[in-house]
């Protein structure tokens, strides 16, 4: 009977390690700005998501736009070094810098080095030369007009709370799903009334996302509804054993 029982927990275990691991989850923090013209030094709550999020990842790359000419508009090519390619695709969108520790003027600048990639309310959208699971990315001067960021992946949508954030704000922002997604799309809510910046985005592979950290998420209800079948198997097969 327990060679019985244990051959059916096999696939359950299974179950279980892959069920866990199917729900996407976001990471996002969020540093207020101190004005147009003025740049953040510190990026506290930004830094921590982006920490948190690469954690869970291994031999990751990373875009930060320094091989991009400044002046280039879309499309372009973008680099992952050690996982990937992609294309940046949307009107208006190009390669801008600063230098030094100011802003451009109007509350842009780059994270790190000095390029970055600004756009408008037209938005913008990036396509991986293969499916990932991971996409984290810091944005600069988001909604200080009104309008709230909106992320579009191939697999969902989610709506950033940026309206009305003070000019130079900074925010990370990133998902792990290892339901793969082929692309990334940016828009805003507030259409025709600002520009924003965007640098150091990443991207992973479903390889790189590490299954040990992964698995320590926790889905009360994929355990639970997984507990219960297992009884329910276990039941049953004492049954017929006893009968």
């Amino acid at each position: 009977m327990f060679l019985q029982i244990f051959s059916l927990w096999i696939p359950i275990l299974i179950l279980t390690s892959v069920t866990s691991f199917a729900a996407p989850f976001t990471f996002f923090g969020y540093d207020t700005g101190l004005g147009e013209n003025q740049r953040l030094t510190t990026y506290t709550n930004a830094a921590a998501a982006s920490e948190n999020f690469l954690s869970y990842l291994i031999g990751v790359g990373t875009e930060d736009f320094e091989d991009v000419s400044v002046g280039s508009y879309s499309p372009m090519q973008l680099i992952f070094p050690g996982t990937g390619t992609a294309t940046l695709t949307g009107s208006g969108a190009r390669i801008d810098s600063t230098n030094g520790n100011g802003t451009n003027g109007v509350g842009r600048y780059a994270i790190s080095a000095s390029h970055y990639v600004e756009s408008g309310d037209k938005g913008f959208t990036v396509t991986f030369s293969d499916p990932v699971s991971a996409f984290g990315f810091w944005g600069v001067d988001i909604g200080d007009f009104g309008g709230d960021l909106i992320i579009q992946t191939t697999n969902g949508s989610y709506t950033l709370d940026t309206k009305n954030n003070p000019g130079g704000s900074v925010l990370f922002w990133g998902i792990i799903d290892t339901d793969l997604f082929k692309s990334v799309t940016f828009s805003n809510t507030a259409a025709g009334t600002d520009y924003f910046a965007f640098d150091d985005m990443t991207i992973g592979s479903l390889a790189q996302v590490d299954p040990e950290k992964l698995s320590e998420v926790p889905e009360p209800n994929t355990i639970a509804l997984v507990g219960a079948g297992l009884t329910g198997v276990i039941m049953m097969t004492l049954r017929k054993k006893r009968y």
